[in-house]
């Protein structure tokens, strides 16, 4: 079993700013994928961005200029800096692991609770 616990979602003005974080926890072998979707009311839930073993981070198109993750996935850990917010980014952020966990040998997808983000004037 994975435990993903965020932090860091809340309120901000347009423009602004905020990080969000993730941390897995659990016995875990190891993670494929770890990265942050979002859903906004109304909406399908979209991937924002992620990390991959061996590759480069994948981001929303719409995003990519804003948007910056990091993280190591070996730590278990992944951070998003979100900048130049705009309303239309208010949205359910919620953590996603791809990850070998536990006693099955086979990935499996974990999530967070997910963490509010609402950009407002």
């Amino acid at each position: 079993q994975v435990q993903l616990v965020e932090s860091g979602g809340g309120s901000v003005q347009p423009g602004g700013s905020l990080r969000l974080s993730c941390t897995a926890s659990g016995t875990i072998y190891t993670i494929n994928r770890m990265g942050w979707y979002r859903q906004a009311p109304g909406k399908e839930r979209e991937l924002v961005a992620e990390l991959s073993s061996g590759g480069s981070p994948t981001y929303a198109d719409s995003l990519k200029d804003r948007f910056t993750i990091s993280g190591d996935l070996g730590a278990h850990s992944v951070l998003l800096q979100m900048i130049s917010l705009k309303p239309e980014d208010t949205a359910v952020y919620s953590c996603n692991a791809n990850a070998v966990a536990g006693v099955s040998p086979f990935p499996y997808d974990y999530w967070g609770q997910g963490t509010q983000v609402t950009v407002s004037s």
